[in-house]
């Protein structure tokens, strides 16, 4: 892999972080896109949605988008698609707005004052302009 096709999935991988980070969810990049199986992990970015556990997630991202297309068609208004292969666990690709959506309703939190802060910096994040996603990455908190 050259270096800019490594720097471009680091500023994806970023910028998904940071966008859980603005909807008030955690999210953590795994060193070195998991190549070195940090806690077990080979995966590129961790969410954690529903305890201490994290969902590992896995960021692709293409130029012209060869392969995501098919499934942009296929989803189309929709807001989930199920890809179920022969003899293979079914996945599920969703829009980032539909997944947001879920992995807030799932955080499980005691304080009632953190909630309504997180929904409040969840709207201010969808409702404000987003850049774009190397927009996103290059920003220093």
């Amino acid at each position: 892999m050259g270096k800019s096709s490594r720097d471009k999935g680091l500023r994806r991988e970023r910028a998904i972080v940071d966008i859980h980070v603005k909807c008030g969810l955690r999210a953590e990049r795994v060193p070195l896109s998991g190549a070195v199986r940090y806690r077990g992990n080979g995966a590129d970015v961790d969410l954690y949605v529903r305890g201490p556990e994290p969902v590992k997630a896995e960021v692709k991202a293409r130029g012209e988008g060869d392969g995501f297309k098919t499934l942009e068609r296929w989803l189309g208004g929709n807001d989930a698609l199920f890809l179920w292969r022969d003899r293979a666990t079914p996945m599920v690709v969703l829009p980032l707005h539909v997944w947001i959506e879920i992995a807030r309703r799932s955080v499980r939190c005691t304080d009632p004052d953190a909630d309504r802060e997180r929904a409040h910096r969840a709207r201010q994040a969808e409702e404000g302009p987003l850049p774009p996603a190397d927009a996103i990455a290059g920003a220093t908190p």
